[in-house]
């Protein structure tokens, strides 16, 4: 087995409860009690985080098959073993909580509840069978911020559950309030502004620099779909609208644009006119005939 000074298989006071090591293949593998964590290589540089459950095999004899899920990509191993460490504090933060899981009669927004889960007195979560979120009692969610408050006091699980625990900061564990910090950043910026009197700079919310980019790209050309062009080898083709916008009448123009340069971003691709040509040839998107975009 090969192991490094950062993966050595023996538990460090730094790393209470976490087992690092190298699997059979060579990949790097930790254990957090019963969870088993893997950063199985990808083609290409990184690779993505996968577990296993309840494999008490020693962490040297583990191969891919072992594993599933994808849980995120990884830069690096230096990720894997920030990802490790930063479970391994979720869980021990989670044994010191109240929680209770149990079930309920209960229909929520997104369907049937079929597993609940008590935080506090009048703070409960549900899971459905496509979703979830939290149900907060009539007390409880008097004490949301009204710019956060949902009237009929239930938080969905992807952004509004962010509310609740703000709100409610000790029943939540480290790492689940720095995700509802991101969260609230990304997108609710103004009132994390307004509440918190700190401006967010370039690159903290996900709401914040759509705006940004917007404002500045308005007239510009913005790719809004693309595929690779099998008739112009190396090139990929781009339908693009003034500022991205996707209405109806809006006017289309397509480009084509070199595939190494097509690099759609967090908001979109932008052309550039001196250098991506218009394209007005035969399309490799359906129903798209030649002539039909404008140049």
């Amino acid at each position: 087995m090969t192991a490094t000074a950062d993966f050595s298989l023996t538990e460090t006071p730094e790393n209470p409860g976490v087992e690092f090591g190298r699997s059979a293949d060579g990949f790097p593998v930790a254990r957090i009690a019963d969870i088993t964590l893997a950063m199985l290589p990808l083609k290409e540089v990184g690779g993505f985080l996968a577990s296993a459950w309840r494999n008490a095999r020693p962490l040297d004899e583990l191969t891919r098959a072992d594993f599933y899920s994808h849980q995120g990509r990884l830069d690096d191993e230096a990720a894997f073993r920030a990802r490790t460490m930063e479970t391994a504090e979720h869980k021990r933060d989670l044994a010191l909580l109240s929680r209770v899981q149990t079930r309920m009669n209960c229909n929520t927004p997104w369907g049937t509840s079929q597993i609940a889960t008590i935080y506090a007195d009048g703070v409960v979560s549900h899971v459905t069978a496509g979703h979830g979120g939290f149900k907060l009692s009539a007390e409880r969610n008097a004490q949301v911020h009204p710019a956060l408050r949902s009237e009929g006091a239930w938080y969905e699980e992807d952004c509004a559950w962010a509310a609740v625990a703000i709100t409610f900061p000790r029943l939540f564990t480290s790492y689940e309030r720095r995700c509802a910090e991101k969260t609230f950043k990304d997108w609710w910026p103004d009132i994390w502004e307004a509440t918190s009197g700190t401006v967010l700079a370039a690159g903290q919310s996900y709401t914040k620099d759509r705006r940004t980019f917007e404002a500045i790209h308005a007239r510009d050309w913005i790719g809004i779909s693309a595929l690779r062009s099998d008739l112009h080898p190396g090139m990929t083709e781009v339908i693009a609208t003034r500022g991205g916008r996707r209405d109806r009448d809006v006017e289309e123009r397509r480009f084509l644009v070199p595939s190494a340069e097509y690099q759609p971003g967090s908001f979109g691709f932008v052309i550039d006119e001196d250098r991506h040509r218009p394209y007005d040839g035969p399309s490799g998107f359906a129903g798209r005939n030649a002539g039909r975009t404008a140049t």
